[in-house]
């Protein structure tokens, strides 16, 4: 594959921090330019700001221009979304103005499956070693500008890893639940292609609970930023918890509040954009 290059004029719903550390990626790496670099599917892209431009620099399997604008979700009017979630409240204006650069990548279903199991109960920088291991084990190798980077590995690839290897590689409790869901997938006991046809949040949230190591944050979070795209989820942790208890509940104890109160308050509040609308308020609780 050869190098290409896109560039695009910069628009106010594509900065680079809030877009790579909202938590909704594990693949995307600061440089010392304040670009980044990431893989994903067989893609290495490097993405950087230079004055009005914002440049796409990397290897793609097809055109980097229709990569882009697919894996980027460049198609959607985030500014239209933006409008009409300011309406809801000052909270969620006051987050959407702190986070206004996030837009929500179309990742790969499988991959994004595999990396939510392995985030539950773990922190950003083992998640991404975790993930980085098992690429370099299983994946196959792309070379780029003088470095080696790694794909993830398709299900064929990861089927070939038994328990014990996975917990070699550092997943813990997460190694027999990487491993079973890896079987049920590949066996189309769970079929992808099945599943991102269909268009019921219900229906694929039910399917996505089937899976080995998927409880309903994990499930919310692949249905929100995979290219299943539903919209109308809300993933809660607890920056969430925390943030929605602070805002709406002032409960004494934020741990007693529940997700399906915060759930049932997000659909009435937020309809269907309570999946962006959850990302402005994380991204604005977690680093502002």
């Amino acid at each position: 594959m050869e190098e290409q290059t896109y560039i695009m004029k910069k628009i106010p719903t594509f900065e680079l921090k809030a877009i790579f550390e909202c938590g909704q990626c594990f693949r995307w790496n600061e440089e010392e330019d304040k670009s980044y670099t990431g893989v994903f599917k067989n893609n290495v892209l490097n993405v950087k700001i230079d004055g009005e431009n914002i440049v796409f620099k990397g290897i793609c399997e097809n055109d980097i221009k229709e990569t882009v604008n697919k894996y980027f979700d460049l198609e959607r009017d985030y500014e239209k979304i933006k409008e009409t979630l300011r309406k809801v409240d000052e909270p969620l204006k006051n987050s959407i103005e702190y986070g206004s650069g996030i837009r929500l990548l179309n990742q790969d279903l499988w991959e994004t499956i595999i990396s939510f199991i392995i985030s539950a109960n773990n922190n950003i920088p083992r998640i991404k070693g975790i993930i980085e291991r098992i690429s370099k084990e299983y994946g196959t190798e792309i070379k780029w500008n003088g470095k080696k980077y790694y794909s993830f590995p398709t299900k064929e690839q990861l089927a070939k890893a038994k328990v014990e290897d996975l917990r070699r590689l550092g997943l813990g409790f997460r190694d027999e639940r990487v491993y079973q869901t890896t079987k049920l997938i590949l066996n189309k006991e769970v079929d992808l292609d099945k599943l991102s046809k269909e268009k019921d949040s219900k229906v694929i949230k039910e399917i996505l609970l089937t899976l080995p190591g998927v409880g309903p944050k994990v499930a919310d979070c692949i249905m929100l930023f995979s290219t299943l795209k539903c919209l109308d989820v809300f993933p809660v942790d607890v920056w969430v918890r925390r943030v929605m208890n602070e805002l709406y509940f002032n409960l004494p104890e934020e741990s007693k509040l529940k997700r399906e109160q915060i759930e049932s308050l997000a659909k009435e509040k937020y309809g269907n954009l309570a999946g962006l609308a959850q990302q402005y308020l994380f991204y604005w609780k977690r680093e502002a």
